[in-house]
């Protein structure tokens, strides 16, 4: 993968822990980079506003939500600022210590718990959580399937039945898309084993590139990301593609002007449901339900 659309290019080390610690201040304002990352945290949003319980009184009972791989704590403090407690787990130490620091400067400290965690190995009891996210793609840096299938069916153990439950994950064809423009010349022997089955590795960046690129992940198709959730026992009740037609045009919409962006950005509203354009999207959303 490139950083020549503002990401990072991390050496030989494809360790998705590793890569963030790195990543480190990045990663809190990836979402607020520049349009296409806006419309990805734009979009995530208005599916969390819509489809979350609402935020108690004083008077009520808290809405406790999970925010697994939450790294720099962006979408904790956003539901902090709504009035939900949030539980934040991530496996990097840099990413979790961003957060608290984030949350503190936000004034929600008091409601956001964050703490290192791993997405496969949840320590909180069944039915724990009103809700749980997981986005930006943490379970995409879970490249084994059996572990991705622990992690979801982790997911779904802690949330309350009848839970409402966003994931979030990298698509494919954005990937291809992301090597052919901006890797071609280096990277593309690549493009033939990650079109087959999604997955990028370190051994496969060894062997077919030139030994540096982003954190192992695991690119979906979106009938392939339905069908994962689903056999883990979650109804998707959405499924979003967040950046959609606007995906990997980082540059270009950054020196666009205010009227284009907007332009785009309704676009990729009105086409975000649609199914090829979750297909195409960088980022694709399911909005579940625990069954």
């Amino acid at each position: 993968m490139s950083d020549k659309e503002g990401e990072r290019d991390s050496g030989t080390d494809l360790d998705p822990e590793g890569y963030y610690d790195e990543f480190g201040a990045a990663e809190w304002e990836r979402l607020d980079r520049d349009p296409v990352t806006r419309m990805e945290f734009e979009n995530t949003t208005d599916y969390l506003a819509e489809y979350l319980p609402d935020a108690p009184d004083a008077e009520e009972r808290s809405v406790r939500i999970l925010d697994a791989g939450g790294a720099a704590g962006r979408y904790a403090c956003w539901l902090a600022e709504g009035g939900y407690d949030v539980t934040l787990v991530d496996l990097s130490a840099a990413q979790v210590a961003i957060a608290r620091e984030k949350a503190a400067e936000r004034g929600v400290a008091e409601r956001v718990t964050a703490e290192r965690g791993d997405v496969r190995d949840l320590r909180f009891a069944d039915d724990t959580f009103d809700a749980v996210c997981c986005l930006g793609g943490p379970l995409s840096h879970v490249v084994d399937d059996d572990e991705r299938a622990t992690a979801m069916a982790e997911l779904r153990r802690v949330a309350v039945p009848e839970a409402p439950v966003f994931v979030s994950v990298i698509g494919r064809l954005a990937m291809l898309r992301d090597i052919v423009t901006f890797g071609l010349d280096d990277s593309h022997g690549l493009l033939a084993p990650i079109a087959r089955d999604g997955d990028y590795t370190a051994e496969r960046v060894a062997e077919h590139a030139d030994g540096e690129g982003w954190a192992e992940c695991h690119g979906f198709r979106v009938d392939e990301f339905e069908r994962e959730l689903e056999a883990a026992g979650f109804a998707v009740e959405k499924l979003v593609g967040l950046e959609n037609v606007a995906s990997r045009t980082k540059c270009e919409l950054a020196e666009a002007d205010d009227e284009a962006v907007e332009s785009v950005r309704e676009v990729v509203r009105t086409l975000r449901e649609d199914r090829t354009a979750v297909d195409c999207s960088e980022h694709m959303l399911a909005v579940c339900r625990v069954e």
